[in-house]
């Protein structure tokens, strides 16, 4: 269904922005009336309610007249052909709950109304409403729960999965649309998510999270994983899609160490740089200490992943070790163990800041979680300016 509504007040274009079809006044006024006859704001009888039902049933009016040609009681419609014949009763579901309408009929049975379709039950809105929910992670019977309480509306099971499944062939159109031929960074991340396949447990669903040559993150596709694990062969499927959609090459591929990545990714971009994601490698530092311990810890290892070069680094890695190797001597083990995936950003060359190229986008990991395409990385054309130099002839020039 097309949204026929325009929002009050929004400019169009570049424009001035137009006067609120609801001014202060009318509003006042409404809203004086309900006090005046104890109405509520909300509900079946409120004022939202009845308002949204004058307008509908004036649009609706409205519709008829242009069907027919002529205006309510005008003379001009005997012998037309066609006349007004009652109304019908009807009940849409609405963001405010269920409204009772009374849809105009002619004798003829020719209207085909437009605002409120033969056979339409709900509004746009309102399915907007259940998908929302829906992608919360809210179950079916909460989403019923949820719509019973505050609209005063009663839904079927069988409803709230029509209105979900609605956006699968929109998925389906996504994750296979064309991408972009080069990306200077991919992050590769999971998150844990409940699915269920007969009984309900925890699956990783992969996210690769591109930065493409105007700066700009967006979710290149999203993956369940399989029940037996990542594998070598997981991520050359994977990788071999992409790659199917146009990523010919990729700069720097940051990731946190899942099993047969590497190995795919030399497969299928054989130029590409694997980078173990420091923001991960700090994280699982912190879960072997004490809460207490975080921000000393997260202080003192500020040195080793901002270090110059890897000889800076090791050094500073050092200096960590001798403070904290008494108290944590598994987060020491677990740098040494990760320094060749941790050390290829180091490369880079220092007064092009090279950290920033790799952390732009993971300073706001938690964003990324549920990036938006086109949302830009703040001071990209220094970092683009490293890339163009450190990969030569590979980031593509305006």
């Amino acid at each position: 269904m097309q949204d026929t509504a325009k929002v009050p007040g929004k400019p169009d274009g570049d424009g001035p922005a137009r006067r609120p079809l609801v001014d202060e006044q009318l509003a006042d006024e409404l809203l004086g009336r309900a006090r005046g006859e104890g109405a509520d704001l909300l509900g079946p009888d409120g004022l939202l309610s009845q308002v949204t039902r004058a307008l509908l049933e004036r649009a609706l009016a409205e519709e008829m007249t242009g069907h027919l040609g002529y205006e309510k009681h005008d003379p001009a419609g005997r012998g037309s052909g066609n006349s007004r014949n009652g109304s019908t009763p009807k009940t849409v579901l609405t963001d405010i709950g269920a409204v009772d309408l009374a849809v105009p009929r002619d004798r003829n049975g020719t209207f085909d109304p437009r605002i409120v379709r033969k056979g339409q039950t709900r509004l746009e809105g309102f399915n907007e409403r259940i998908i929302a929910l829906y992608a919360r992670g809210m179950s079916t019977r909460d989403i019923r729960a949820h719509l019973r309480e505050m609209y005063g509306v009663e839904v079927s099971p069988d409803l709230i999965s029509r209105v979900t499944d609605a956006v699968l062939e929109e998925l389906a159109e996504w994750q296979s649309r064309p991408l972009d031929r080069v990306w200077p960074v991919v992050f590769i991340d999971a998150l844990m998510v409940k699915i269920r396949d007969g009984v309900v447990s925890n699956r990783p669903v992969y996210l690769a999270i591109g930065i493409d040559c105007d700066g700009a993150k967006q979710v290149l596709g999203l993956w369940v994983g399989p029940t037996t694990g990542e594998s070598a062969k997981f991520w050359l499927s994977v990788l071999s899609e992409l790659r199917s959609r146009g990523v010919a090459d990729v700069c720097i591929v940051c990731c946190d160490g899942l099993t047969g990545l590497p190995d795919a990714i030399g497969v299928v971009w054989p130029q590409a740089v694997v980078q173990l994601c420091v923001v991960h490698l700090i994280r699982a530092s912190l879960r072997y200490a004490s809460r207490k311990y975080w921000v000393p810890l997260s202080r003192d290892l500020r040195p080793v992943y901002t270090a110059a070069d890897e000889a800076a680094a090791a050094a500073a890695l050092e200096d960590f070790a001798a403070a904290w190797q008494d108290r944590y001597p598994a987060i020491i083990k677990l740098w040494r163990a990760h320094w060749a995936e941790f050390t290829p950003f180091l490369a880079f060359p220092p007064e092009q800041a090279a950290l920033k190229v790799l952390y732009l986008a993971v300073r706001n990991l938690e964003e990324l979680r549920s990036p938006h395409a086109g949302i830009r990385s703040s001071g990209w054309k220094q970092a683009l300016q490293a890339f163009t130099i450190y990969f030569e002839g590979r980031i593509p020039t305006p």
